[in-house]
């Protein structure tokens, strides 16, 4: 539950329109509703102004189907990243109201946010797509409107310069790169809006799996860039998101 529809809930308690027995048991589990094999958090909305996602990765569709069952009927929106083949098929047999992100290999139950604001996600390569989806679909659910640039690396830098205009006007910048992971540095030294870096695990031998990218961004020589993990494109599209309510 957020904190516009407790708000609501105890308005319509006051004026007399909602019996104790409706506030009680939308109160039973809060903080945390306990499944388990998990704690849903659904205290989290209202302490950190966002609902908790599920991580599907290593969990069976069994338990993601109860965890995201769980967060629905708390009036949740649920996003579930890294959902592999069984656990899409499972929840959405088992929920309506759920659609599949193919691209950012994710899973969502119930409407989507409004978009306000602006979060801009530039990829390097086609490749980045995955990733790039991924923090796209995360700024998405957490209330930001989002546009994706795909495949304006460095490699063609025309590409990208093309788009500056377009990218003046984010608020935040999400830049997903792989290889040499230059695109960043790029990127923040035409813009004032901050950049939150991706490194990638695309690329050959000597990128290391990402790491070769994530130490170049770390090292970058412009201003305003902040870097998170290597294939983190949800993490970049939460802290874009964070940035772009400020």
């Amino acid at each position: 539950m957020d904190e516009r529809r407790l708000k609501s809930l105890l308005r319509r308690f006051r004026k007399g329109d909602a019996a104790e027995a409706e506030v009680l048991a939308a109160l039973r589990h809060m903080p945390f509703e306990d499944l388990g094999f998990a704690r849903v958090d659904h205290h989290r909305a209202l302490r950190c102004g966002h609902f908790e996602v599920v991580f599907g990765q290593g969990k069976t569709p069994q338990q993601v189907v109860a965890i995201a069952a769980a967060m629905r009927r708390r009036d949740s929106l649920v996003l579930v990243t890294r959902a592999e083949a069984a656990v899409v098929t499972a929840v959405t047999q088992a929920l309506p109201e759920t659609v599949f992100h193919e691209a950012a290999r994710a899973v969502t139950v119930g409407p989507l946010p409004r978009g306000k604001g602006s979060v801009a996600v530039v990829s390097a390569g086609t490749s980045d797509g995955a990733v790039a989806a991924e923090a796209a679909l995360t700024a998405r659910c957490l209330g930001a409107r989002v546009e994706l640039f795909e495949d304006v690396g460095v490699a063609g830098l025309h590409r990208l310069l093309a788009l500056v205009p377009r990218l003046e006007k984010a608020r935040a910048v999400v830049v997903v790169a792989g290889m040499e992971g230059a695109l960043p540095s790029v990127v923040a030294g035409l813009l004032a809006a901050p950049i939150v870096a991706v490194p990638t695990s695309v690329g050959y031998g000597a990128s290391f799996g990402g790491l070769a990218a994530l130490l170049a961004m770390l090292n970058s020589c412009a201003a305003g860039v902040s870097v998170v993990n290597i294939d983190n494109g949800f993490g970049a599209g939460f802290q874009a998101a964070l940035i772009n309510r400020a």
